[in-house]
C-alpha cells in the first residue's frame, strides 16, 4: 500500500484466536512484516502487562493503545506517553454509582511511578476469575486495599465492573445515560469467562479514535494513512474516523456495517494476511 501506511488492529477477537492467544503463523509473520518496516500496531482494551505476556518477543516499533485508549504506551518498557485519566471531582460520584447497585469495582491507575489494579473485595465468580487469571500471569499491578475511594490519589484511568448481565444492566443504563458526554463506557459479556458481564467506565478522551489521532500525530502519520481491524463495539469510533476500515467475518453487525472491507475470521489469521498481501509480502 505505501510506506507511510499504518495498520492499527484490535486484539480479541480480531488478530487473536478464539481462545485468546495469538496463533504461530501471526506471531512469525507480524515480526516478518516489523522487521520489514511495515508500520504496525495494536489498540486493545488489554492492559500492557497483558500485551507484554501475550505478545512477547514482537518487535513493536510503535506505541501501542492499551485500556480502550487510556494509556498510549511504549511496548517494550511500558512507559506511557499519554494518560488518559478520569477527572478527580468525578471519582466519588462514579463509585457511589457503583456500590449504589451493590457492586463492586476493580480500579486501574496510574500512581506517578507504576500502574495499580485495586481491588477491595471480590463477591463474586466473574471478579475472581478476572483476579486469578491477573495474578496467574504475574500481574504486578494487583493491589487489595481496605478502602477503594483511598486510590483516588492516584490517575484513575478504568472502572471494570464484573457481576452478571442482570444485575449489572439498570447500573449500566443509568450511568450511560447520566455520564454520555463525559464518560466512555463498554457493557459486553466476556467471552472468556461467560456468563459474567463487565461494564467499563473510562474518561471520554480515553476511546480508540482519540488515541489513535495522537498516535498518528506523534509518528508523523496523516488520517488517509490510516487501516484499521476491529470486531466489535469498543471499534465503532475507530471504524467510524478511520478511511480504511476492516471488519473480520465474526465481527459484530454494528460493526460490519460501518466497516469498508469485511475479510475472513479471526481464526484464520485474517488480519495478518490481509496486511501481508497488502504490502506484497508471501506468507512463511
Amino acid at each position: 500500500m505505501g510506506d507511510n501506511i499504518i495498520y492499527v488492529s484490535d486484539l480479541d477477537g480480531t488478530l487473536l484466536m478464539d481462545d485468546g492467544e495469538i496463533s504461530v503463523y501471526t506471531r512469525e509473520n507480524l515480526i516478518r512484516l516489523l522487521n520489514a518496516g511495515v508500520n504496525f500496531t495494536v489498540a486493545s482494551a488489554r492492559s500492557i502487562p497483558s500485551l507484554q505476556q501475550l505478545l512477547h518477543g514482537i518487535p513493536f516499533r510503535l506505541p501501542v493503545i492499551e485500556i480502550n485508549g487510556a494509556f498510549i504506551s511504549d511496548f517494550a518498557t511500558g512507559k506511557h506517553l499519554v494518560i488518559n485519566d478520569m477527572r478527580t471531582d468525578l471519582l466519588e460520584t462514579i463509585y457511589g454509582y457503583i456500590t449504589g447497585y451493590n457492586c463492586m469495582p476493580f480500579i486501574s491507575t496510574f500512581n506517578g511511578d507504576e500502574d495499580r489494579l485495586y481491588y477491595q473485595t471480590l463477591p463474586n465468580d466473574g471478579m475472581q476469575w478476572y483476579f486469578d487469571n491477573r495474578r496467574l500471569a504475574g500481574d504486578r499491578r494487583l493491589c487489595k486495599v481496605k478502602r477503594l475511594q483511598d486510590v483516588f490519589v492516584d490517575d484513575v484511568v478504568a472502572f471494570t465492573v464484573v457481576n452478571t448481565r442482570q444485575q449489572l444492566i439498570n447500573l449500566a443504563t443509568k450511568m450511560m445515560a447520566d455520564f454520555a458526554d463525559e464518560l466512555q463506557m463498554h457493557f459486553f459479556e466476556n467471552p472468556y469467562s461467560p456468563p459474567w458481564y463487565w461494564l467499563t467506565i473510562h474518561d471520554k478522551k480515553a476511546c480508540k479514535s482519540v488515541a489513535i489521532r495522537e498516535l498518528l500525530s506523534y509518528g508523523g502519520f496523516e488520517l488517509k494513512d490510516l487501516v484499521v481491524f476491529g470486531d466489535n463495539l469498543n471499534d465503532v469510533n475507530m471504524f467510524k474516523m478511520s478511511p480504511r476500515a476492516v471488519a473480520v467475518s465474526n465481527a459484530s453487525d454494528q460493526i460490519k456495517k460501518l466497516a469498508t472491507e469485511v475479510i475472513g475470521n479471526s481464526h484464520e489469521d485474517s488480519v495478518i494476511k490481509y496486511v501481508m498481501a497488502a504490502e506484497g509480502i508471501a506468507g512463511s
